[in-house]
Parts: C-alpha cells; structure tokens; sequence
C-alpha cells in the first residue's frame, strides 16, 4: 500500500510499500491490509501504526481526522501529528498537546458565540430604533 499522512499544509509522511495500517476511531481500532476492500473512516485522537520492511513498525500520533483506502492509495488527513519510537510518549503528547488544544479552542468558540450573541442583540435593538 502507499500510505500519505496529510497536515493542513504540508506533507507529514508518504511511504510506499506498507504491509498493514492499524487506525483509531471513536467505535475503536481497525487494521488495513492490502487488498482490503475501499473505505473511509473518521479518525478519533490516537496512534496511527504502520508498518514497512525498510521502517519496520512506526507509530505517529494523530489528532481527528479522515482516512480513506482507494485501491492501493491510503490517504489519512489529520490536524496535528507527531512520530516517535515510544508508545507511552506518544499517548502522553496526544493527551497533553492534542486534547488541551481542544479545550482551548472550545473556550475561544465559547467566547466567539458570546460576542456574537451581543453583536446580534445590539443590531436588532438598534433596527428596532
């Protein structure tokens, strides 16, 4: 299989020649194979493993994402990702820089619907004028 991690601008990862895949999604792991039949899953924050004869097993932490298996083609396309050797490390780096991130920008969208909220408020008091 040819496997390409995709960041938001640039390219994080393309192998070619990789034996299997295994994901995380929200219902749990899944592996790809091969001749796995075409499919599309969205990923949940996690580790992505991936194995090549020249690499051997690799692990990349993964922010959510997509990943779609065309043919031969895996195409996985994630916010953040980091590549490490260490799978407690990478757990670690998901849970702290991964989903802390997140709870900042749920407080930046909180804050956003309430300007917005008074930005509407005020137009429609000053319309009702």
């Amino acid at each position: 299989m040819n496997l390409k991690v995709l960041l938001p601008f640039q390219i994080f990862a393309e192998k070619t020649n990789v034996s299997r895949i295994v994901a995380e999604t929200h219902e749990g792991s899944f592996g790809l194979l091969p001749h796995r039949l075409d499919c599309v899953a969205a990923l949940a924050p996690g580790i992505l493993t991936f194995e090549t004869e020249a690499d051997g097993e690799v692990f990349v932490a993964v922010d959510e994402g997509v990943l779609v298996k065309t043919g031969a083609d895996v195409l996985v396309s994630v916010r953040r990702a980091i590549e490490g050797t260490d799978l407690g490390k990478l757990r670690a780096s998901v849970e702290q820089e991964f989903l802390a991130l997140d709870e900042q920008e749920q407080n930046v969208r909180s804050v956003t619907a309430k300007l917005e909220t008074g930005f509407l408020r005020r137009f429609a008091a000053f319309h009702h004028e």
